[in-house]
């Protein structure tokens, strides 16, 4: 029953110890055939001169998701990014993550392909491409954040066509057997996911007439798009712990 004066009206904003929330962003993309994470560099306390996930505070009328956008063109100069697949990962809020005060942080996991080169911008000195074995003691939780996202993104190319936000329009299989086994950390027979890829309903289509070389003295390899399936059935399982390949 509604207390008189309206819905709310006998609730007390003030009962309860204010908290902030933030977004923070694990961007990941291939660069010369090894995973890359951005990170900035932060330029005001806590943590200044640390690099960090690129991230910010939201603004009382927006969105996770707008927020996470907003940042991300802020702080690193990439904003509306062709191909860009950003997708929520989880809710961080342990108590003392943040020495300001309560702050719960909306993580993001994002992908690109073929990356344009960020630049720092708003609170962030600098921010650059760093390869995803180079980053760490980053600031805040940021370290976890950063592992979480990469398991969350290597998970995800098991049962779904992720992997193909890692590429341009048009790819080779060979560029996509690459990101697989950039994320997954293992090499990968080629002939089997070849195979494998092609005989997935609906995850790669043929640009007709379409190549491209590739190195070496071999024939230009056939270019494919991205096909209409948003879930792979089979999966396309990683390898598993005795080395047998996928």
């Amino acid at each position: 029953m509604n207390e008189p004066g309206g819905p709310g009206a006998a609730y007390d904003k003030h009962a309860y110890e204010p908290f902030a929330v933030t977004v923070d962003l694990a961007v990941l993309t291939l660069r010369a055939d090894a995973l890359h994470v951005l990170l900035v560099e932060r330029g005001q306390e806590p943590y200044a001169g640390h690099w960090a996930l690129p991230g910010g505070f939201l603004l009382p009328e927006e969105s996770a998701e707008t927020a996470a956008r907003r940042e991300l063109a802020e702080e690193t100069g990439l904003a509306d990014v062709t191909g860009l697949h950003l997708e929520q990962l989880r809710t961080y809020s342990e108590p003392g993550r943040d020495p300001r005060m309560r702050v719960v942080s909306v993580a993001f996991a994002c992908l690109l392909p073929g990356p344009p080169d960020p630049y720092g911008g708003g609170d962030a000195a600098e921010a650059r491409w760093v390869p995803y074995d180079a980053a760490r003691g980053l600031a805040f939780d940021h370290d976890r954040i950063l592992a979480d996202a990469r398991e969350r993104v290597g998970a995800k190319l098991e049962y779904t066509c992720l992997a193909t936000a890692f590429c341009p329009p048009e790819f080779t299989l060979g560029e996509l057997q690459r990101v697989y086994e950039t994320v997954w950390g293992t090499a990968l027979d080629r002939p089997n996911f070849r195979r494998k890829v092609l005989a997935t309903p609906g995850f790669v289509e043929p640009v007709p007439g379409a190549a491209r070389l590739t190195g070496g003295r071999g024939k230009p390899a056939a270019l494919y798009r991205a096909g209409p399936a948003r879930t792979l059935h089979p999966p396309l399982l990683r390898p598993s712990r005795e080395g047998r390949p996928a």
